[in-house]
């Protein structure tokens, strides 16, 4: 049982990284700099955060079946940790004062590319 447990949970892993490249790839070819990759803090986790002159993305990767899986996946408190880290990230900026945020997410489908939703969620004001 155990076993099977931890193959389950490294097909996860390796599932979120392929994930995540996909992601950084499509956002890429938009023509965002990828800045961090599974930026971690003590507040939460941001898997992607991505710029294209003052605009940061503040990205959220998930790896389902279908759009409408993928959206309902990020809960209320997955969202609140989400921006606790990027308020953590942001202040440490040195041009943080210029900086537009953007709290998107990007649905890594399969057989399709990547769907790229802005303004998935809005961050405190």
């Amino acid at each position: 049982m155990a076993d099977s447990r931890r193959k389950t949970r490294l097909h996860n892993h390796r599932r979120g990284h392929r994930g995540e490249w996909l992601a950084s790839v499509a956002l890429m070819l938009k023509g965002y700099r990828i800045l961090a990759r599974r930026y971690r803090t003590r507040l939460g986790e941001i898997d992607l955060i991505a710029r294209r002159g003052d605009l940061v993305l503040i990205v959220e990767v998930k790896t389902r079946p279908t759009l409408i899986d993928a959206m309902e996946a990020l809960a209320f408190t997955s969202q609140r940790r989400i921006e606790a880290a990027a308020d953590l990230w942001l202040s440490r900026q040195p041009d943080f004062g210029r900086l537009s945020v953007r709290f998107d997410m990007v649905a890594v489908l399969p057989r399709r590319w990547p769907v790229h939703v802005e303004n998935i969620f809005h961050g405190r004001n």
